[in-house]
């Protein structure tokens, strides 16, 4: 019986949650796909205490898998990410959008931890303050002064690459 739960659960629920790890491993698909997987499979044997409300407990705590990741990473060999190039010419339709979306991810992943879960959560996957207090294991204070700073220092992210580029690639609209 709770197999079947479980398998549902992932089935229907997998792709938003394997966004918001994408956004809270700072838009590596690959360390998401695994940070998804990690905790999912520590999910399974508890899934008839969690059943009611798996969601939450599953997006806390991908946050902070997400979390201990960045603190252990610090003890390992450090990987260079791939540089996309956006020094590019203003760019028609959906390609801004990509362009756009590359850019908000890269400020996303310049944000401390904690600040980047509250964005996504509170952005992301939509959660109210409260969600997202609860989620985190703080306070609506923390989750409201927390989404007013990382909002601004994305802002300034966002000008700062934005201004290095003379074609900028995206709108002030965050």
């Amino acid at each position: 019986m709770s197999d079947a739960e479980f398998t549902d659960f992932v089935t229907h629920r997998s792709p938003a949650l394997l966004r918001t790890a994408y956004l809270l491993c700072g838009g590596d698909r690959g360390a998401a796909e695994d940070l998804l997987q990690e905790v999912l499979e520590r999910v399974f044997p508890r899934w008839r205490r969690i059943r009611e409300r798996p969601e939450a407990y599953v997006r806390a705590a991908l946050v902070n898998a997400a979390t201990n990741r960045w603190r252990h990473r610090s003890r390992r060999v450090s990987e260079s990410p791939l540089e996309w190039d956006l020094a590019h010419p203003q760019l028609p339709g959906p390609e801004q959008r990509v362009a756009d979306r590359e850019l908000v991810v890269q400020a996303l992943a310049a944000l401390p931890a904690r600040m980047r879960a509250v964005i996504v959560l509170r952005f992301f996957d939509d959660l109210t303050e409260r969600d997202t207090a609860e989620a985190l294991r703080c306070g609506v204070g923390t989750v409201k002064s927390q989404t007013s700073r990382g909002l601004a220092r994305l802002r300034e992210l966002i000008d700062a690459a934005t201004a290095e580029d003379p074609h900028p690639t995206t709108s002030r609209s965050i």
